[in-house]
């Protein structure tokens, strides 16, 4: 045990991913084709992808929630972590961007595993609460429009079963958060969410410092 964290330098974060990594074939190739997309920072990195596969296994996820699927990285590392008749509610706009991960998703044999719902995820959201079906997802993570984190949170409260687990991305906005001097409405958002979270006695939290942040949250309430 240690009272503080090790720093992270290149060449440490280089050995953690070579001796823990296990990345499918169509899941390197997904990386490796998009490394100089114009919007290649919103692809989760693989250390965090391979975090979500296994927090999927250790709440035995059968069904999933995921706001924000961009090319369809982290979608697929936690598809491949559900048993048979196993989904992923994947909510996003983009039918471009989507696409691409259609591609994925088939290349790695979990097609049958998302369902992909192209709409304002608000409205996915709340859809599938008017449809009865509050209480019967295990884990959701979200990783979209910052502003919109605290709205996400609360329908994916309702949507988890007890004991389920929220992750919520890039909750250290690279760095931004603690600058007193940003004031940008997303660095705002963020701050805000992480507070609801620090104070919400409907759920046990923690915060991990991979990627650009990681928030968990588990659902206490029935």
């Amino acid at each position: 045990m240690s009272r503080t964290d090790t720093p992270l330098t290149d060449e440490l974060a280089a050995y953690m991913r070579q001796v823990t990594l296990r990345e499918p074939e169509a899941l390197r190739r997904l990386r490796e084709d998009t490394e100089e997309h114009p919007h290649a920072s919103m692809q989760t990195s693989p250390e965090q992808g391979q975090f979500l596969h296994l927090l999927a296994r250790l709440v035995a996820a059968r069904r999933t929630l995921e706001v924000g699927v961009f090319m369809g990285y982290s979608s697929t590392w936690v598809a491949l972590a559900l048993p048979e008749g196993g989904r992923v509610v994947a909510c996003d706009l983009s039918d471009e961007y989507t696409s691409r991960a259609r591609r994925t998703w088939r290349e790695a044999g979990v097609e049958t595993k998302i369902d992909l719902r192209l709409a304002p995820a608000l409205e996915t959201l709340d859809a599938l609460i008017a449809g009865g079906q509050a209480g019967t997802f295990d884990l959701a993570f979200i990783d979209a429009d910052k502003r919109n984190y605290e709205n996400y949170y609360e329908r994916a409260l309702v949507l988890l079963r007890r004991g389920g687990l929220i992750a919520a991305d890039n909750v250290l906005w690279n760095g931004s958060v603690v600058d007193p001097q940003d004031h940008d409405p997303d660095t705002e958002a963020i701050r805000a969410f992480s507070r609801k979270l620090h104070e919400d006695e409907r759920v046990a939290v923690s915060l991990v410092p991979l990627g650009d942040g990681l928030a968990l949250a588990c659902k206490l309430i029935g």
